[in-house]
């Protein structure tokens, strides 16, 4: 049948006038400076952060692999070689503790920070200063990854170029995650494991409504790696095959062993940066040449070994380390990892846990030729327990999969690999709850949330007040017992301006007063003490359940940077009003009815 003639004009009538408006539109965001308004701004502005991302990381490549080889294995000869990472690491340190302070280690727990804490804004001097520091300690030999510093520097130039277009503050946030999946498509080579690690670790959502961008800023990195640098796989490994169904069990039990080591390896890590946290400040500087003295050291025992390259994994993939070489490798490795990294040197985690898994691989796959007729050669085991200790370290199962499957481009041991790197993902979690990550920020005061899974809705930021309602920390108890007697309410945050002591509630104050200490200040009482804080972020659902919990009817909304910086008060009533709960229904101060306060 065919359509109405008119109805057709009208259509194409009301088309042309849609098409105008968008022009008009257009047309008037870029008169007005309103960039990120413009059709297709947010997608253009995407590629675009790749591309420069990618370029930068291949920068960095570049420069610490030639740097590194110059030293490691190259024309230094004699004591010229062994001061090197020393004063590599000294001159780095000192840089770190006079201007980039935010360039220590890895760079992945303070790109979370910046993406959940601070709006995404990250300084530049931030990614220049990681750069810069990281091609020094990197390109004196210390064994530690490069990837994690791609991070931060992906990172930081993507919040960079969000602060020059005045991109709001979600628009900013989204920039973190886009420029973390171009750095580590570039780093590794693997867009797609880019993709997966910026969701699983950065974002904490597989399903975030960024994935898109993040597609498009890994592609356009791995676009430009690959005219830069060529598409050839980060190791060349030949194929493998499954021998026998029986040499399963053989991979699940690497992977639970891998698990073990992966625990043993980030409990080591955190104790040792936990002594040196202990030091003294002032001499942070000086700190990160510990890890290059060790280096130092370690290079008598192994001439030529431990740099910033993957040489010796790409021989254990192959098979042609022999097992005495591979096991004191690991082990030394191990402790080198851990000393560089505590120390405060600029460097992450991602290379030591593929050269350790390569290493433990390769050890178990030369065990299991011995007991095994049906065992496959030692560098399958090699490069299926780098993906195990990968999975155990980072508590990506997800990403390690696709990364070891991307960089080696063998489709062969790819179920292997999935059993070996989920036990081991489930061994470490049960033995080491807090992720690597998430205990490195804690020992720095960063509260990150949860990643497994995005941030539930609705949450405390909705619904909470500017805190107005306070007590001084000067106040006597006698005092405080005067200005709350009216209020109602059963506890009170205890600041001056947005510093926050505590929180004392009204059983405490009677408590006081009826032992006669109407004269103690609240500042005495407070000292030292822990109090209940929740943070902008978390879930409405756990504050009310957290507040019946400790029967109370008001609790302080902190940073999660600093637990002492008061960003509001909420209450009972507010979060009820979050779920359309009328007044009526609420009261005044304190909960309604049933409610526990």
């Amino acid at each position: 049948m065919r359509r109405d003639p008119l109805r057709r004009r009208a259509r194409r009538g009301f088309g042309r006038l849609r098409l105008r408006e968008r022009l008009s539109g257009a047309a008037g965001a870029l008169a007005a400076g309103r960039w990120s308004e413009t059709p297709g701004f947010f997608t253009g502005l995407t590629i675009g952060i790749g591309a420069f991302v990618g370029g930068v990381i291949v920068l960095f490549i570049v420069v610490t692999e030639r740097l590194a080889e110059a030293v490691v294995r190259g024309d230094l000869l004699g004591a010229a070689r062994y001061a090197a990472p020393i004063a590599g690491t000294l001159v780095a340190g000192f840089l770190m503790h006079r201007w980039f302070d935010e360039a220590r280690g890895s760079g992945v727990p303070q790109t979370r920070t910046a993406l959940v804490a601070r709006d995404g804004r990250i300084p530049l001097r931030t990614p220049l200063g990681k750069f810069l520091c990281g091609t020094l300690t990197l390109g004196s030999g210390v064994p530690l990854g490069r990837e994690g510093p791609s991070v931060q520097i992906g990172a930081g130039l993507s919040a960079w170029v969000g602060e020059l277009f005045r991109l709001d503050n979600a628009r900013r946030r989204e920039l973190i995650p886009v420029g973390t999946a171009a750095a580590i498509a570039a780093a590794f080579n693997t867009p797609l494991a880019a993709i997966l690690f910026s969701l699983e670790e950065i974002v904490g959502n597989l399903h975030a409504r960024v994935l898109g961008s993040v597609v498009l800023s890994a592609v356009a990195s791995w676009l430009v790696l690959r005219l830069s640098l060529g598409d050839e796989p980060l190791f060349s490994v030949p194929a493998y095959e499954l021998n026998h169904p029986a040499e399963l069990l053989v991979y699940a039990a690497l992977g639970i062993a891998g698990g073990v080591l992966s625990v043993g390896f980030v409990r080591g890590l955190l104790w040792m940066r936990a002594r040196f946290l202990a030091l003294p400040a002032s001499g942070r500087w000086c700190y990160p040449a510990v890890g290059g003295l060790a280096v130092a050291a370690a290079w008598i025992l192994f001439p030529g070994s431990f740099g910033v390259g993957y040489g010796p994994v790409d021989e254990a993939l192959r098979g042609h380390l022999p097992v005495s070489a591979m096991a004191a490798m690991l082990a030394l490795n191990l402790v080198l990892a851990v000393i560089a990294y505590s120390s405060g040197n600029a460097g992450g985690i991602f290379g030591p846990s593929i050269f350790m898994g390569a290493m433990f691989g390769g050890v178990v796959g030369s065990l299991a030729n011995l007991w095994f007729d049906f065992a496959a050669g030692p560098g399958a085991y090699a490069l299926v327990g780098m993906g195990a200790v990968f999975a155990g370290v980072l508590r990506v199962p997800m990403a390690s999969v696709f990364m070891i499957f991307e960089i080696t481009q063998s489709y062969t041991v790819i179920v292997p690999l999935m059993i070996a790197n989920m036990t081991s993902f489930f061994i470490s979690r049960r033995l080491q709850p807090v992720s690597v990550y998430k205990a490195l920020a804690l020992q720095d005061g960063v509260r990150l949330p949860a990643a497994e899974g995005e941030i539930p809705h609705p949450v405390v930021r909705e619904a909470m007040r500017p805190p107005r309602e306070l007590l001084s920390p000067d106040l006597t108890v006698e005092d405080a017992l005067e200005r709350v007697a009216l209020s109602g309410r059963r506890s009170w945050p205890v600041a001056r301006g947005n510093r926050l002591s505590g929180l004392i509630t009204l059983v405490e104050l009677e408590r006081c007063h009826a032992f006669r200490q109407d004269r103690a200040r609240l500042a005495d009482l407070l000292e030292g003490r822990d109090y209940p804080h929740v943070h902008a972020d978390e879930s409405i659902d756990h504050v009310l359940a957290l507040m019946g919990q400790l029967r109370m009817d008001s609790l302080p909304v902190v940073s999660r940077v600093d637990i002492h910086q008061l960003e509001a008060v909420i209450n009972v009533s507010d979060l009820l009003g979050a779920y359309g709960i009328p007044p009526s229904a609420r009261g005044t101060h304190g909960p309604p009815r049933g409610v526990p306060g």
